[in-house]
């Protein structure tokens, strides 16, 4: 999964990126709990399903 795909569906659900240090870049939305999201072009399957479920996506 894309990166770039993960973000885009954060954000259209509200989340705004509140950090970016390090390996990870931090998203928040008002009422929910943060989301990292890893620096790389890929991001493994699972755990990009995993974020969005964490995020309430899925």
């Amino acid at each position: 999964m894309k990166r770039r795909d993960i973000i885009n569906k954060l954000l259209a659900a509200g989340y705004r990126k509140a950090r970016d240090r390090g390996d990870h870049t931090i998203y928040e939305k008002e009422g929910a709990r943060s989301i990292p999201v890893p620096r790389h072009r890929e991001v493994n399957e699972n755990l990009g399903k995993a974020i969005l479920k964490q995020a309430g996506l899925k």
